[in-house]
């Protein structure tokens, strides 16, 4: 089994279905209410778990009760925990997450902020056994621990760039792949030619940007262009991003290369947005084929 460390953030998330969004100062009665553990690094992880590696999961649980439903989720799908914060006894983060019948989302959330998480010990044997490591800049001490340590030892460090977060810039110093969202904007960064070469300048050698639906960009060495994403009828985007990024490092991790593992996660993600929810496409998906079309 290929190993992966994830670092980052993990939250509970209360997923409603509803019609169309709720307009200000108004109410509407959910089609259904499900509840998943999700969070960038969590679902990531999850992810590489299913389709055959055996991932551990750094990030900041403590000992409030709904902490356990954060580790019996990763228990039920194989992924080793390693808790930032065992000793923090309030409610881990949870996010209120609505998608509409276009599968469209909308999400509030308590994020990594509130959580009190000590400067990060780097476990050296979970290193050992580590092929790549993901990094989602959540506990950002946590991300430039791990993913020094990772650089030192040769192992490919990917940074999950959703967004820009105080200490990107130094955790770009030991970063060897970016897959960024469109979201993703530097410092002086308007467009995404000064993102690419922005990350270049911290020598960063391998970078795509996702579109969502939209064809991915990137960069590698002196290849770059674009990459299809295969088109779908969406039913659920939640959480298509993390998937992308877990099946990304689970490909990478089996001796694919970048661009080969880029469109392979994107085929992954694409085809998850055809379930509802972050798990339900683990029925149909694997990494060798797609087992069924859905009902």
């Amino acid at each position: 089994m290929p190993g992966a460390i994830f670092v980052g953030l993990s939250t509970i998330d209360v997923l409603y279905r509803v019609e169309k969004f709720p307009a200000a100062n108004t109410k509407v009665a959910a089609q259904s209410q499900d509840v998943y553990v999700g969070g960038p690094a969590t679902n990531a992880a999850i992810a590489f778990a299913h389709l055959g590696g055996a991932p551990t999961l750094v990030t900041a649980i403590g000992r409030h009760a709904l902490g356990d439903v954060v580790r019996k989720d990763a228990e039920a799908h194989s992924v080793r925990l390693i808790d930032l914060s065992p000793s923090f006894d309030q409610p881990p983060a949870v996010s209120s997450v609505t998608v509409d019948a276009k599968g469209r989302r909308n999400v509030v959330s308590a994020n990594a902020a509130r959580i009190a998480a000590p400067d990060a010990h780097v476990d050296a044997r979970a290193l050992e056994q580590a092929g790549v490591m993901l990094v989602d800049g959540h506990f950002m001490p946590a991300c430039r621990a791990w993913a020094a340590a990772a650089h030192a030892r040769g192992t490919p460090v990917v940074l999950d760039g959703g967004s820009w977060k105080e200490g990107t810039e130094d955790l770009l110093a030991n970063v060897s792949i970016a897959i960024c969202s469109a979201d993703f904007h530097p410092p002086g960064c308007g467009n995404e030619e000064s993102v690419i070469r922005y990350l270049k300048q911290q020598e960063v050698k391998h970078i795509a940007i996702t579109h969502g639906a939209e064809p991915v960009l990137f960069e590698s060495g002196s290849s770059s262009g674009t990459l299809r994403v295969p088109e779908i009828d969406a039913v659920d985007t939640m959480g298509a991003g993390d998937i992308f990024h877990g099946a990304f490092c689970f490909f990478l991790s089996v001796g694919h290369g970048f661009v080969e593992a880029i469109a392979e996660a994107a085929q992954i993600a694409s085809e998850s947005c055809r379930y509802h929810g972050t798990r339900e496409w683990m029925k149909y998906i694997t990494a060798g084929e797609l087992l069924a079309e859905p009902a």
